[in-house]
This record gives C-alpha cells, sequence and structure tokens, in this order.
C-alpha cells in the first residue's frame, strides 16, 4: 500500500491537470507573504470575478488588527452571566423593549412576511452594533482578504472573499467600504456571503438589516409560532446565525425578555 501511495503521489506530481491545488494561492502565518498571495489569488479569481472586484481586491492590505481579534475572542468562552455582563444584556434588553413600541408596524410587517418575532432580532441588532450605533470602521475587503490568506480558516474566508468582490462588481460594496474586523458589514453585521444569499435591502439600515435578519433565520428553519429558547424548534435557527454557544444562549434569552417584557424570566 505504501508503495501504490507513492507511485500514485510521483504522477500526479508530473501531470499537469492533478496539481491543482497545488497552484492555489498559498496561505501564510503573517504578513510577509501577503503581497504574493494577493497577486495569485487575483490571478486564481479572473473569470470568476469581474475587473471592478479584481481591482477593489488589489487595494487591499494586511491588517494584523484583524488577526488580534480573530485570535483574541474570549468572551465567547464565558459563562452565560458573565457574558451577558461584558455585552450589556440587562441595557440591550431594556433598550429593545422601547424600540419595539416606536418601531411597532416594521416589526409587525417582518414578522407578519417572516414569521420572526421582534424580540430574538432586536436582540440581534443590540448585540451586533448596539442598535446601529457601532458597525466597525475597518478597510473591510482587507479584513476579508487577511482572513481569507491567514492558514487558519482560509477556506472560510476564501468564500466570504469571492462573495465580496462579487458585491463590488454588484456595485453594493466599493473598494472603500468599511466594517468590522473579519469583515462584517451593516446594522445587524452580516458576512458578505450571508449578503449575497439572504440581504433583502440597504443594510446600513434599520429596515434593510432586520428584514435580512428575519430572511436568515427563516431560511435556516425558523418556523412561525414555534419557540426560540435552548432545546426549542427555532434555536437552531439562532445557532445558524452564530456558532458559539453562550451567544445563541444570550440572543435567545434576551430575546424573551424584549418578547415578554420587564417579567420575563429565565
Amino acid at each position: 500500500m505504501a508503495s501504490w501511495f507513492k507511485t500514485v503521489a510521483i504522477i500526479a506530481s508530473t501531470v499537469p491537470w492533478a496539481g491543482g491545488a497545488a497552484s492555489a494561492a498559498q496561505c501564510g502565518h503573517s504578513g510577509a507573504g501577503f503581497e504574493s498571495w494577493k497577486q495569485q489569488f487575483a490571478e486564481e479569481a479572473r473569470g470568476r470575478v469581474g475587473a471592478a472586484g479584481i481591482a477593489a481586491l488589489m487595494t487591499t492590505h494586511y491588517n494584523p488588527a484583524t488577526i488580534s481579534a480573530d485570535r483574541g475572542q474570549r468572551s465567547f468562552h464565558l459563562s452565560l452571566d458573565q457574558f451577558l455582563a461584558k455585552r450589556g444584556g440587562s441595557v440591550i434588553a431594556s433598550r429593545g423593549r422601547s424600540l419595539k413600541q416606536s418601531n411597532a408596524a416594521l416589526f409587525a410587517s417582518i414578522e407578519q412576511r417572516y414569521g420572526v418575532p421582534l424580540g430574538p432580532l432586536l436582540a440581534i441588532w443590540g448585540m451586533e452594533t448596539g442598535f446601529g450605533a457601532v458597525r466597525g470602521n475597518q478597510h473591510m475587503l482587507s479584513a476579508v482578504a487577511t482572513l481569507a490568506y491567514d492558514c487558519r480558516r482560509s477556506d472560510y474566508f476564501t468564500d466570504q472573499l469571492y462573495a465580496a468582490l462579487k458585491l463590488v462588481d454588484r456595485g453594493v460594496f466599493s473598494a472603500g467600504t468599511r466594517g468590522s474586523m473579519h469583515g462584517e458589514y451593516g446594522q445587524t453585521q452580516f458576512m458578505p456571503k450571508s449578503i449575497l444569499q439572504y440581504g433583502t435591502g440597504n443594510l446600513d439600515s434599520a429596515a434593510g438589516a432586520l428584514t435580512s435578519t428575519a430572511n436568515f433565520l427563516k431560511a435556516h428553519g425558523w418556523k412561525a409560532g414555534a419557540g426560540y429558547q435552548q432545546g426549542q424548534p427555532n434555536f437552531a435557527a439562532i445557532q445558524g446565525w452564530n456558532a458559539a454557544t453562550v451567544y445563541q444562549q444570550a440572543i435567545a434569552l434576551m430575546g424573551r425578555q424584549i418578547d415578554g417584557g420587564e417579567s420575563a424570566q429565565r
């Protein structure tokens, strides 16, 4: 068996079509190889991405702050109580209860169309950007390109980078669009690939972002009228939004507090 694998490896190294993976842009662990990677990626992207997207790619730079943020997500390792305290859970729930009154017509139309109640939508909005107050000021394409180049999660962010470049081609993004540390964008912080799949309007506006978020949750199995606490049918849709268990639990809890008022208990 060992000699058979060795023979296959030798043949693969000499046959042009068998070495496609080897010619792919090589990931790295520091900024030293980023410019070379960018040139390789641009060559691979031609044909999949238009001229505007390629031109935007060439404006990107390696962003050490993005790498630092990606390595330092310690809050996801906190207990639920610690996480809520750190992220201001009580403030989010209180503000959410106020906003549900002032935006009642918007939330009613969203729930009628998508079946998603306002509680989890407001919880996500508050958790992600403080209800639109903090949306990030990073060069969005550089953040995504940095993580596509970085070896830790290269495959995932390569998909995100292709999506971001397609959004440039469509005029949704520009080369200078600003976003968050991982390339999240808008009032509820959509990743580029999710914008392509689930975006329904202007993500810089509350209405567009919340409608898109409801569309995302519905596409991930949200069932109108079903519960969304842990162990209930719609919790899986919240899991689709963010992979961190403590984040999911926090959204479900704050959503219930917003939907049920101040008396809602865990």
